[in-house]
């Protein structure tokens, strides 16, 4: 997928933190880029990243390998975003 749309991508990532996390979709709706993510949300532990980032490769059609991911690109809802779009772009 190319993805010169960051609105595409954001969507998909706010959808999958709704499906994956089971949060609730007007609280993830409000979330901006400086909305803290792993460590802040009991949620998000180790077992919803690897749910979610395996659901971010099947959704955006990209491959993330583990050297991908550094622990920051979990830590706020902004750098999850950028995590996608950049393996979406490459």
């Amino acid at each position: 997928m190319v993805s010169d749309d960051r609105g595409e991508v954001e969507a998909t990532v706010r959808s999958l933190l709704v499906e994956v996390l089971g949060l609730k979709p007007d609280r993830v709706a409000k979330f901006d880029d400086e909305t803290e993510l792993f460590g802040a949300l009991p949620e998000f532990d180790s077992m919803a990243v690897a749910t979610l980032l395996t659901e971010m490769e099947e959704r955006l059609g990209i491959l993330i390998e583990d050297e991908d991911v550094e622990a920051e690109d979990l830590m706020t809802f902004g750098r999850l975003v950028s995590l996608a779009e950049r393996l979406s772009l490459t």
